[in-house]
């Protein structure tokens, strides 16, 4: 390592590190890593900026064949095997559950259910602008230390609140800041 180099890291600042910090995750993503209530692997969620909203990539992997509900709970907690830790729905707003729902939605209402198909995959990006990856705003995955992904064992109906009939919780992904 050259003179200069080594003199540059030295006096690199703790703002500059977070900066650049910052910028890796604004093109890489945050992952966050799925286990199911086997404590399984279940895949990965990379969550990116996306304009107003959020760029989701769902890799999926362990999941029952069949459609299922995805939500943002309120609290990084994913204590198996039912992921109760994890709260309710995401709703800082306090309005009803569904993206059909002329009372809702929640924040942690997601746009889509999961198509998981007989080898217990599924692939899927979605953008939402119902959550946020900044920190002080009211609808951020990290407010209060974070939040988490749940899968559930059935669709979203998209309307009936509190949750959309999507049954028990089988999949858990904490989300928490980089």
């Amino acid at each position: 390592m050259t003179r200069l180099l080594r003199m540059c890291i030295g006096v690199m600042t703790l703002p500059a590190v977070l900066a650049l910090s910052g910028a890796m995750f604004k093109k890489q993503g945050l992952e966050v890593d799925f286990k199911t209530s086997q404590g399984q692997d279940a895949g990965t969620a990379t969550l990116t900026p996306a304009g107003n909203g959020v760029k989701v990539k769902l890799d999926l992997t362990n999941l029952p064949e069949g459609e299922h509900a995805i939500h943002v709970h309120q609290s990084a907690k994913c204590d198996a095997p039912d992921f109760k830790t994890a709260g309710g729905h995401l709703n800082p707003d306090s309005k009803e559950h569904g993206i059909k729902n002329p009372k809702g939605a929640h924040a942690g209402d997601m746009p889509i259910n999961l198509q998981v198909m007989a080898d217990g995959t599924d692939h899927v990006s979605f953008v939402t602008q119902s959550i946020s990856l900044k920190k002080d705003a009211k609808n951020s995955v990290f407010a209060n230390g974070g939040t988490a992904f749940i899968i559930h064992e059935k669709a979203d109906d998209m309307v009936t609140d509190p949750t959309g009939n999507a049954g028990a919780r089988i999949a858990c992904g904490a989300i928490v800041a980089p």
